[in-house]
């Protein structure tokens, strides 16, 4: 499966760069089909949801408050981004620190643990890998940091069945 890193534009500001998960095979990104998932039942969360990530890159960037961290595998930086804790919708996303986070998908967990919903283990399972891929990426020096690590520069374009 293809994918790429892209940096969305409407999301992202001084404090923090916002990107997503970029699907070839359906032409969007996984921030994209969360939110097309999730309406109109979650329209206040998502909301919600929207306005905080805009305002994490425009005013006070990816603060540690605003994630459940630890969602993924140790060291992978997968978390979790909601509306608040006792609301029903959980987005996956990768944060690297305060500014820059990755957006993945979610969908509403009504269960323990994400590993427990087939769906949300997709979408977090999906966060791991990109993790791993990116990881893997800066290690070879095809990925880098600029602009004092709000920008990702370089191979943003991966292939799963060459990986």
């Amino acid at each position: 499966m293809k994918y790429k890193l892209v940096k969305l534009q409407r999301l992202s500001g001084n404090e923090a760069s916002i990107y997503s998960v970029y699907l070839e095979h359906e032409n969007r990104t996984l921030f994209e089909r969360f939110i097309a998932e999730n309406q109109p039942a979650y329209q206040q969360e998502l909301w919600n949801i929207i306005g905080r990530i805009k305002s994490m890159g425009t005013e006070v960037g990816a603060r540690d408050h605003f994630f459940k961290k630890n969602e993924g595998k140790p060291g992978d930086l997968v978390c979790a981004l909601y509306d608040e804790p006792d609301k029903y919708l959980r987005l996956y996303c990768i944060r690297f620190g305060r500014t820059c986070i990755i957006l993945g998908g979610g969908g509403p967990k009504d269960v323990a643990a994400w590993q427990d919903d087939s769906k949300l283990a997709e979408e977090a399972n999906w966060m791991i890998t990109v993790s791993n891929d990116i990881y893997k990426r800066i290690l070879e020096g095809d990925i880098r940091w600029v602009d004092d690590g709000f920008e990702l520069e370089g191979d943003l374009s991966f292939n799963q069945d060459e990986e």
